[in-house]
């Protein structure tokens, strides 16, 4: 039969079809790691990939030299490494000791010991209203 369809005489092959049972995005990373070239058409690139294109932008390699390279367009190119720089921002502007953070912990606490201590007391009221009372001395 071949890489065609069951009757609709397409060939899989041309649309970026499974190979080997890999997914398009699949592609072999030479020996430093990094996939090189183009992906198969209709074929997506992984945040893995995008990843290692953007950090082969910030380490000097021209955009247009990457553009030619992989098949991608400079603007998407650009884009990636905004989107990039945008979320390192985002995760060194976290704090370590984020005083509302801590507040919520220590608030969070306080809730989890004001509840046991609330069950405790409930099961305490249970247990001395099912037992009888004491018989009381007759008073002399």
């Amino acid at each position: 039969m071949g890489p065609t369809d069951k009757g609709k005489g397409r060939d899989n092959g041309a649309l970026g079809g499974e190979k080997r049972g890999r997914s398009p995005s699949e592609s072999e990373p030479d020996a430093s790691g990094l996939h090189k070239g183009p992906l198969p058409v209709n074929g997506r690139w992984s945040i893995r990939r995008k990843a290692e294109v953007v950090i082969r932008m910030l380490r000097g390699e021209p955009i247009d030299t990457l553009s030619r390279e992989l098949g991608v367009e400079v603007y998407r190119l650009e884009e990636w490494r905004e989107k990039a720089l945008f979320g390192m921002e985002a995760g060194l502007k976290e704090r370590e000791c984020d005083p509302l953070r801590l507040e919520l912990d220590r608030t969070l606490k306080k809730v989890g010991e004001l509840s046991m201590e609330n069950e405790l007391l409930e099961k305490e009221r249970e247990i001395v209203t099912r037992r009888p009372l004491p018989k009381r001395r007759p008073r002399k």
